[in-house]
C-alpha cells in the first residue's frame, strides 16, 4: 500500500522515539545494576563489621557552644577506606531485611554509646520497616536504666509518620513507655498533616533544609517557617532548622523562634560526639 507524504514524515519521528525509550531501557537497566551492585556492597559491608557511625551535634540557635542532642548517622566504610554517607546507600536497601538490620544495628550502637556516657544525648533515624518489627522493639525494650531511654530521640520522617499514621501512633505510644523522646524529621518537605500532631505527640520538630537555605533573603521562605514554627510551639515541641551553611541563616533563624541549628555551619558528623567537659571534681575522682 502506498502510503501518504504525512506517513512518510512520521518515520523519522518514529526512529527517534524508539532510539530514545532503547537509551531510556538500557539507563534503566544500568540504574538497576547499579543498585544491585551498592545493595550487595552493603551487605557484604554489614557481614564484614564496616558499618559505622558518625555524630552531627544540635546545637542552641542562641548559645551555639551548647550541645542539645547529637544526630546518629549511618556510614559505611569501604574497602579502600572511604566513607560512604547514609544517603547514598540506605534508599536502596529497601524495606527489606538488609535495611532492618542496619536500624537495629543504629539503635544497638546507640543505647551503648548513652549507657557508656551520661553526658550524651542521642537521636537516632527511623524507618517504616522498623515500627513493626519485633526485634527492634526487643532490643529497645531490653533490660535497661530508664535514664539511657530517656537520652534518646527516635526520628521519623514526615512522610512516613502520615503514610503509615496509624502503625506511627502505636510505635510512638509504645516506645514512649520507655521514656524515648521523638522527633519529626524533614518537616514540611511533604503534604503536611496539621491534624495528625495532636496524635503524635512529637517533642521535636526538625524543619526542611529546603526552607532553610538563604533564608536570610527569601521572604517565601521566612513566612513559612515562621508558620510551622508557631504550629510546632503551639503544641511545645522543640524546632530544630537543619542544613543551616552560613552565619545569614543561623542569625536569622535565631532570631525568629527557632530553639536549635544543625549543618555544617555548627558541625560537621564525626567519628566522636562533642561532650561538655567535665567537672573538675569528677576529673580529679578519675
Amino acid at each position: 500500500m502506498e502510503r501518504s507524504s504525512s506517513e512518510f514524515a512520521t518515520v523519522p519521528g518514529a526512529l527517534a522515539e524508539i532510539a530514545a525509550a532503547r537509551r531510556e531501557a538500557e539507563l534503566g537497566a544500568s540504574r538497576l545494576e547499579a543498585r544491585a551492585r551498592i545493595r550487595f556492597a552493603v551487605a557484604r559491608g554489614l557481614a564484614q563489621g564496616r558499618l559505622t557511625f558518625h555524630y552531627q551535634p544540635v546545637v542552641r540557635a542562641g548559645a551555639r557552644g551548647f550541645v542539645a542532642f547529637h544526630e546518629m548517622l549511618a556510614r559505611l566504610r569501604l574497602p579502600d577506606g572511604n566513607m560512604l554517607a547514609a544517603g547514598a546507600f540506605l534508599p536502596l536497601v529497601g524495606e527489606g531485611e538488609l535495611g532492618r538490620e542496619i536500624d537495629r544495628l543504629a539503635l544497638a550502637e546507640a543505647l551503648a554509646a548513652l549507657s557508656d556516657e551520661p553526658r550524651l544525648r542521642l537521636s537516632i533515624n527511623v524507618s517504616p520497616r522498623s515500627m513493626g518489627d519485633a526485634d527492634w522493639l526487643a532490643l529497645l525494650g531490653a533490660p535497661a536504666r530508664r535514664d539511657v531511654r530517656a537520652r534518646l530521640i527516635i526520628e521519623i520522617t514526615e512522610d512516613a509518620a502520615i503514610a503509615n499514621a496509624d502503625q506511627t501512633r502505636e510505635f510512638i505510644d509504645h516506645a514512649r513507655s520507655f521514656g524515648c523522646a521523638f522527633a519529626l524529621d524533614d518537616f514540611g518537605a511533604g503534604a503536611t498533616g496539621f491534624r495528625h500532631f495532636r496524635a503524635f505527640r512529637c517533642d521535636i520538630v526538625k524543619l526542611d533544609g529546603s526552607f532553610v537555605r538563604g533564608v536570610d533573603q527569601q521572604r517565601d521562605a521566612q513566612v513559612l517557617i515562621e508558620c510551622l514554627g508557631a504550629v510546632a510551639r503551639h503544641f511545645e515541641m522543640m524546632v530544630v532548622a537543619e542544613r543551616v551553611e552560613t552565619e545569614a541563616e543561623a542569625d536569622w533563624l535565631a532570631a525568629n523562634g527557632i530553639d536549635c541549628l544543625q549543618g555544617y555551619l555548627v558541625g560537621r558528623p564525626a567519628a566522636a560526639p562533642e561532650l561538655p567537659a567535665l567537672p573538675a571534681a569528677r576529673r580529679a575522682a578519675g
